[in-house]
């Protein structure tokens, strides 16, 4: 491994804690191992449990590093949940009638960016979506051109300070060093798309285990994220409270036996189930779908509002890119695609070369995308994860004071224009 860039991407979501290793090779990544645990210290993107969540994130972490036979010291973090925001932004120079040059572009993206964020948000994302030059719209690299006025349109997302701060702590305790935080559903995309759907105009949705994310890609750039507070462990509580079994017997259920709807399923078809206590019983499998349909239904109907919020339909020609853990259950894509109107299809890494595991498995999409991340050269207008500095900084003393002999993270201060933003890494 001497000589190679090794990246890692951290998938901390709902039900289970994802760890991928990549090295940098030729003109991509390529995946070396990966780890997986169970993970019970978050809900809905949010850390409920820090000994929980450290502890899933130590377990992935170790079987990462064994089956790719490295040491981890730093990780690209995904995160996510229903406190996400993404709006439009947009802001100008003037450059006097000569060339273009990249400082006067990164000047117009500043001056997109130099927008009122609250005290408890923090700026994530500035995505560059195209630049107008004297009322010439849809320039995606202005440099070199001539002109008067410049302007950039961007869209930023930004996250609630109180999750972010909580999650690098967990990451902070299981000893791993916070290279960059990105918004999960960016880095899923980054796996299970190729550049002809982002150009044409595609949506992906993440379907973790406490939320569902979207993200629209139009004309190579991004154009829409949100997230809606729905996810797998509604599926598996529907399925506990229907049947009368444990959590852990509806999780096991939802996954050997769950459909979305129950014309999908045969009516001689049988499950086994075991109730509180042990005893066991056989039912019919269509007992399973009749449960989960009415969940699916109302999923899909966000969903539908969502895409017609962001007009996702006039956009979205490639269709729907449904990934994430639930993304597996039997019959979601058809009932999707006769829900929604659009075309759709399972996303899993395999744009993504390396292990086979990863490139079929869609719950590895958003990990596989972290570690992705430093090994590939963003087009035009893909966003580039920022280095963390607001909430990174607010925790500086009290990741120092929890770890007096180590230097897990490297903290910058700055401020531009009187609020405290990101700075990208371009």
């Amino acid at each position: 491994m001497t000589g190679q860039q090794i990246m890692v991407g951290l998938d901390v979501g709902t039900t289970k804690t994802c760890v991928v290793v990549a090295a940098l090779r030729g003109s991509g990544a390529e995946m070396l191992g990966c780890g997986l645990a169970p993970s019970a210290g978050l809900r809905k993107g949010m850390v409920i449990n820090i000994d929980e969540t450290v502890d899933s994130i130590n377990k992935a972490v170790r079987e990462a590093e064994s089956s790719a036979g490295v040491k981890i010291k730093s990780v690209s973090v995904g995160i996510s949940g229903s406190h996400i925001r993404g709006f439009d932004s947009s802001g100008a120079i003037g450059i006097r009638g000569r060339e273009v040059t990249d400082s006067d572009v990164k000047r117009a993206i500043d001056s997109a960016r130099t927008v009122y964020i609250p005290l408890d948000r923090e700026l994530l994302h500035t995505v560059p979506n195209e630049y107008v030059l004297d009322g010439q719209e849809g320039i995606t690299d202005p440099v070199a051109m001539s002109g008067v006025r410049l302007e950039a349109r961007v869209h930023i997302i930004t996250a609630a300070v109180s999750p972010l701060q909580n999650l690098l702590k967990c990451c902070g305790r299981a000893g791993v060093e916070v290279a960059e935080v990105v918004f999960a559903p960016l880095a899923s995309a980054r796996a299970v798309l190729s550049k002809e759907e982002k150009e044409a105009g595609v949506i992906v949705v993440d379907i973790g285990g406490g939320t569902t994310d979207i993200v629209l890609f139009k004309g190579g750039n991004l154009r829409h994220a949100s997230v809606i507070a729905v996810g797998g462990n509604h599926f598996t509580n529907d399925i506990a409270v229907g049947l009368r079994v444990t959590m852990k017997e509806a999780e096991r259920l939802k996954k050997e036996a769950g459909a979305a709807y129950e014309l999908i399923v045969a009516s001689a078809e049988k499950i086994e189930i075991t109730q509180a206590g042990g005893q066991q019983r056989t039912l019919p499998k269509k007992y399973l779908a009749e449960i989960l349909q009415p969940r699916c239904e109302e999923m899909l109907d966000l969903l539908r509002d969502e895409i017609k919020k962001c007009g996702g339909y006039g956009s979205a020609v490639c269709g729907i890119v449904l990934t994430g853990g639930v993304s597996r259950l039997t019959g979601l894509d058809q009932l999707a695609e006769a829900v929604l109107g659009l075309p759709v299809r399972l996303g899993s890494p395999g744009a993504i070369r390396g292990l086979r595991a990863i490139a079929e498995a869609p719950l590895y999409a958003a990990g596989a995308g972290l570690a992705a991340a430093g090994g590939e050269s963003e087009p035009q207008g893909t966003p580039r994860p920022d280095v963390m500095q607001g909430a990174l900084s607010r925790m500086t003393g009290l990741v120092k004071d929890i770890f007096k002999n180590a230097d897990h993270f490297h903290f910058m201060n700055r401020k531009e224009g009187g609020i405290l933003c990101l700075k990208s890494r371009k």
